[in-house]
């Protein structure tokens, strides 16, 4: 079966895919699990619809009016939750739903547009070109190489950002770069899970491997390691049972949070 699965060009483009964004979610997901800062992953997720409807009305690539969005969104609710976390949930919802709202209003407007809305919301993995494949690889090496080079600043950002700033650590800059690395992150997860999903991605996995770490690079290890198994199962289940890959692939997702669930309930019962 998995012999018959790569006989095929488009199921070989999104099992690359599904590689590359299972490293990019699983490193940049350790990141949003430590930071605590979910919620503003997922407003950047669903923000970004906006550029995607602008690139319709516009007539240029929906990817890289996401990313455009996803970039600004993500600066600004950086800033916000970097000024105060807490009342900043309010403004960070306000511009989630603008983002979500302006992308439906501009493709309605679009002349002529007959585009399916849902390969935006749940992904449409299996019709990846392979073009965008050369774009997904450069986004994951650029993200594993910022990520490696300011490893040590960026766990200070997150474990103690007042103690970083005493040492001459430019926190909030860094702060901001973490966020751009997340929004890049966020654009690549949409075409295998979709906007609708691409938080439980970004996140599931790595709160599984916190459990099973010691420190940022082993959390990162496992997040990686989790992602990627969870990505290519749900990849073959949905190919055999002609299921949608998006949801499948969350599904096992939330499976393996429940299961881990279970076992540090039995682990703390002893």
């Amino acid at each position: 079966m998995l012999q018959e699965m790569l006989s095929m060009d488009f199921m070989q483009n999104a099992f690359i895919a599904a590689v590359l964004v299972a490293i990019s979610c699983g490193v940049m997901g350790s990141y949003v699990v430590v930071n605590k800062i979910a919620g503003t992953a997922g407003g950047v997720a669903h923000a970004s619809f906006g550029g995607i409807g602008l690139a319709c009305f516009l007539g240029f690539s929906p990817m890289l009016g996401a990313l455009g969005m996803a970039l600004v969104c993500a600066l600004v609710m950086g800033y916000l939750t970097w000024i105060d976390r807490k009342r900043s949930d309010t403004l960070i919802n306000v511009i989630w739903a603008a983002g979500m709202a302006a992308g439906v209003i501009l493709t309605d407007l679009t002349p002529g547009y007959s585009g399916d809305l849902t390969s935006f919301l749940f992904g449409s993995i299996l019709t990846v070109p392979h073009e965008l494949l050369w774009g997904m690889g450069i986004l994951t090496a650029l993200i594993l190489a910022v990520s490696a080079f300011f490893f040590r600043q960026f766990l200070a950002v997150s474990h103690d950002p007042e103690f970083a700033r005493v040492r001459g650590i430019p926190v909030f800059r860094l702060y901001m770069l973490l966020m751009a690395m997340i929004a890049c992150t966020v654009v690549m997860a949409v075409q295998t899970v979709g906007l609708i999903l691409v938080i439980a991605l970004l996140t599931i996995p790595a709160y599984v491997a916190q459990s099973y770490s010691k420190n940022l690079k082993q959390m990162m290890f496992f997040s990686c390691l989790f992602s990627v198994v969870l990505s290519l199962a749900g990849l073959v289940v949905s190919y055999v049972w002609n299921l949608t890959v998006g949801p499948t692939i969350i599904l096992f997702s939330v499976l393996l949070y429940v299961a881990n669930w279970g076992v540090q309930k039995l682990l703390g019962a002893n």
